[in-house]
């Protein structure tokens, strides 16, 4: 029985760390204390995410960054701005699996639908009224629809938008109103449906899109010829 159980432990033991590889909902840990990312625009090698400076040369300045108690500029089309801080803006950030937006809105502005592919997002409003919203996956039932779950949040509230689902915020206010946002990853990427969709450069074939949304072609051409903002 002892070689039995041996096994069936090594079994479990090699089954329990493949589980623990998988369970990263995003960015893998860090390997170190830190990894402070440096501009690799010339570099000679392509990584996963950002090559390492010399910890001999890191600085209290890699893990500061200053700026988001200003408001975005909403001037624009959807009437919001998002003001990331990710390993782009804040190098310390780097193997660390986190990252942090501000949104500011103006009166009716939108952060129109999206999905963040590499990360969960946690949203807290700090001023106005937002109504908030994301979209499930294509259900495994074809009859069903996919389900849309929504709130409205006011200062103080949180809502989660699970990793890679469409969502959204639209400021119902006559006021201005602003959200912070943390997310799971240290460059969670962003996809706007509508400019990813209809703004892509090539442009995606009128026919393939004319098929997907069952519209006519005249239709399409005239959303592909809209200008469509980009409020990162």
């Amino acid at each position: 029985m002892a070689p039995i159980n041996i096994c069936l432990l090594s079994t479990i033991a090699i089954s329990l760390a493949l589980l623990s590889s998988f369970a990263h909902a995003s960015d893998p840990s860090p390997l170190q204390d830190f990894c402070v990312a440096v501009n690799d625009s010339n570099a000679a090698v392509f990584v996963n995410g950002k090559i390492c400076k010399d910890p001999e040369m890191v600085t209290a300045e890699d893990f500061f960054f200053a700026g988001l108690n200003k408001p975005g500029d909403t001037s624009n089309a959807v009437g919001s701005k998002v003001t990331p801080v990710n390993v782009n803006q804040l190098p310390g950030l780097n193997t660390l699996g986190v990252s942090l937006v501000r949104i500011d809105y103006a009166p009716y502005g939108l952060n129109p639908p999206h999905t963040h592919p590499r990360a969960t997002e946690i949203l807290v409003v700090v001023e106005g009224t937002l109504y908030v919203g994301f979209v499930t996956s294509n259900p495994a039932d074809a009859t069903q629809k996919n389900k849309l779950f929504t709130k409205t949040l006011y200062p103080g509230d949180v809502f989660v938008f699970p990793e890679g689902l469409i969502h959204f915020q639209f400021n119902t206010g006559k006021t201005n109103a602003v959200a912070f946002a943390g997310l799971s990853s240290q460059n969670p990427g962003v996809i706007t449906v509508a400019n990813a969709v209809f703004g892509s450069d090539p442009p995606i074939s009128r026919d393939v899109l004319t098929k997907a949304f069952q519209v006519d072609a005249n239709v399409v051409k005239y959303l592909q010829g809209q200008f469509w903002t980009n409020n990162n």
